[in-house]
């Protein structure tokens, strides 16, 4: 049957092109390392062979980490990495490697570390280095163009001047040195020296105040990122010392985003971030993390307004994620922006094609017009030309806004959707099984797939007792995990906890805490793997929060939750050493600010039996302080502790939460 198949396709004069080019890259599992296996390029992946390769044939080495969903990974692949006089320029001069930043994350952050630490400004993909074959970097950007343009002189123009200064040592180390200066200088840690609690609450949301965009919401001009743990931390303050600052700009956020573009109105979930201050422009990427740090987000706010926009934002998300990125209770990792090679095209609608469908459907002129203006869809376009995204424009919903929904959401299928990277990744895994427990406590329904999601991905990523980072659909992983695997999943285990009181959650924890202090971590500094790269582990939490801050936070709730105080003394010593960038500038680390509050305030311990502590969920779930959990024991009455007393009890849950009350104020 397959030759015969082959013998019609050879007669309608199918035929298959051997590619031009095939380098290194076709060994690698990596959709984005496969993406340019055929680039005339000679890239190598990551390995020690490859800097040695570089120092015998004495050529410098380019590296250039993106991901696969990257849009200008793609465009500088395509204006440059294809073309073969930039190749031979690379190929003659260079040994070229490629990384991908998901499979590598402590790569990526040694390198935009320095990035931001030369520029003063954070870098982004993809992150183009040249460095010596002993690693020393002389030369840090991101895009650059194949002619000279964006503020660069442009590839053609640059690789000759670089290969130039194997002949010109001293202006390469007059390179060298400025990059080691900026190294240093950023370098230096200073340690915390004072109890700042006091000042705290009201220094943070007065830093937090000073960036926020109060009539669009979010924290920046553009681009606009969601910073979902900065908005938890306003959260986390306003349940503290109710400080309707705090409150009001964390609602005014969500709002906005929710109605924004940001926010896909048709499918749900979130993109990646906008390139606009109001929320209209997009970067049409949706990546797991963001997603899975934004929906227990949702639900919080959801918990303390009961708006029911709250709710169908997190229903929506998770119903988006699991039509695009979820196969057999398992999340890929992120998908593309580009669709048929046009940004945005699975997104967005044509004004006219829209309306005249609409009309066709029995659907009036005024009530089609009114829909498309509420949702944005006009005329002249919002996006390209005659194209919109949509949008919400109006107080009021129109009375056929879910048909008219329903209709632009059926347009979609005859779209192809998105390049989809089908990598599993540990950490944003751990993350989205986390937001599916906190989802829970909205709609049950969540508890179950939350449940069957973490034990798939315990089962596939923890192999003989090691933990891995990542890999492809279908694959066994290869890669040991690193610093975020830990944090993430630690957290995701807990939250699960608290949830279903289902002890091995509790005893897979402790492990992990145990191997990640093992791993890495060294007299206060923590480090983001325990191999060759010994890149150090940062605060930083604007595109996703700091794996540092949660594995912190993990090995607080952990030691709370089973009375060790060795890993509260490994928590104190962190903060003491990294500490300073809470009196410098709270709002710059929001994670690592509110662990420090949970620190100094403590957790609130509940004990009780199970079946005690099941039936008092939503009691729980309402207490005002943030920094409560749950504990199974033996117990016919509620017993409220801290990590090494405990100073109340009784058989009435209610009872016992207003002795609580008291206890924290």
């Amino acid at each position: 049957m397959k030759h015969l198949v082959l013998f019609f396709l050879l007669l309608s004069g199918v035929t298959w092109a051997k590619p031009a080019y095939t380098n290194a890259l076709i060994h690698e599992d990596s959709p984005y390392l496969q993406q340019h296996a055929h680039n005339p390029v000679n890239w190598y992946p990551w390995g020690k062979e490859v800097f040695e390769k570089a120092g015998k044939e004495h050529k410098f080495i380019f590296l250039s980490i993106g991901y696969s969903t990257c849009h200008w990974c793609h465009e500088m692949e395509k204006e440059s990495f294809t073309d073969e006089t930039v190749a031979k320029l690379l190929n003659d001069d260079f040994v070229s490697i490629k990384v991908d930043r998901e499979e590598y994350p402590q790569i990526d952050k040694k390198y935009q570390q320095l990035y931001m630490d030369y520029y003063g400004k954070r870098g982004g993909w993809p992150l183009s280095v040249f460095m010596t074959p002993e690693g020393e970097v002389f030369h840090l950007g991101t895009y650059i163009p194949k002619e000279e343009g964006y503020g660069s002189k442009g590839l053609l123009n640059m690789l000759p001047a670089f290969a130039s200064l194997r002949q010109n040592k001293t202006a390469l180390q007059k390179r060298i040195v400025k990059y080691r200066q900026a190294q240093a200088k950023n370098a230096s840690r200073k340690k915390l020296t004072q109890d700042i609690t006091k000042e705290l609450l009201k220094k943070t949301v007065n830093d937090i105040e000073k960036e926020f965009d109060r009539e669009n919401g979010g924290f920046a001009s553009r681009p606009k990122f969601p910073e979902a743990s900065k908005i938890v931390l306003l959260l986390t303050i306003y349940r503290l010392n109710s400080d309707k600052r705090a409150y009001s700009m964390a609602d005014t956020t969500l709002r906005k985003m929710a109605r924004s573009g940001l926010y896909d109105q048709i499918g749900g979930g979130f993109f990646r971030y906008t390139t606009d201050r109001e929320w209209q422009s997009p970067h049409f990427e949706k990546m797991l993390y963001t997603n899975a740090e934004l929906i227990p987000v949702y639900v919080q706010m959801y918990e303390e307004t009961k708006d029911p926009m709250y709710k169908r934002v997190v229903q929506e998300t998770i119903a988006q994620i699991r039509e695009h990125f979820m196969q057999e209770d398992l999340y890929f990792s992120a998908s593309d922006a580009d669709s048929d090679g046009e940004e945005g095209g699975y997104f967005i609608y044509n004004y006219d094609e829209v309306k005249d469908a609409l009309l066709k459907k029995g659907l009036s002129i005024s009530e089609t017009e009114e829909a498309l203006a509420y949702l944005g869809i006009e005329e002249d376009g919002n996006v390209d030309g005659e194209l919109s995204l949509p949008h919400i424009t109006g107080s009021k919903e129109p009375s056929r806004l879910k048909e008219v929904k329903r209709y632009l959401k059926k347009l979609r299928k005859t779209r192809r959707f998105p390049f989809v990277d089908t990598k599993i990744i540990t950490a944003w895994n751990a993350m989205m099984v986390k937001a599916l427990f906190v989802a829970s406590r909205v709609d049950s329904e969540y508890l179950d797939d939350a449940k069957k999601s973490l034990e798939k991905l315990w089962m596939l990523m923890r192999r003989d007792g090691k933990l891995y980072h990542q890999t492809l659909y279908g694959k066994a992983p290869k890669q040991k995990a690193i610093l975020e695997d830990y944090a993430f999943l630690t957290d995701a285990l807990i939250e699960g906890y608290e949830r279903s009181y289902d002890e091995r959650y509790l005893s897979w924890a402790k492990i992990l805490c145990e191997e990640a202090v093992e791993k890495f971590y060294r007299k206060g500094i923590w480090y983001l793997s325990d191999d060759r790269v010994r890149t150090l582990a940062d605060l930083d939490d604007r595109y996703y929060t700091s794996a540092l801050s949660v594995m912190l936070e993990s090995l607080l709730k952990t030691a709370a939750l089973n009375e060790d105080l060795n890993y509260l003394a490994v928590v104190k010593k962190t903060v003491e050493m990294q500490g300073a960038v809470l009196q410098k500038s709270p709002a710059k680390a929001p994670r690592f600010t509110e662990l420090y509050l949970l620190l100094k305030k403590g957790d609130v311990i509940i004990h009780a039996n199970r079946q005690m502590l099941l039936d008092a969920h939503k009691e729980i779930d309402s207490i005002g302080y943030p920094f409560v959990l749950s504990k199974v024991e033996q117990s016919d009455e509620y017993l409220a502790c801290k990590i090494n007393t405990c100073f109340a009890h009784d058989k009435n849950i209610t009872q016992l939460i207003e002795k609580i009350k008291k206890a924290v104020k």
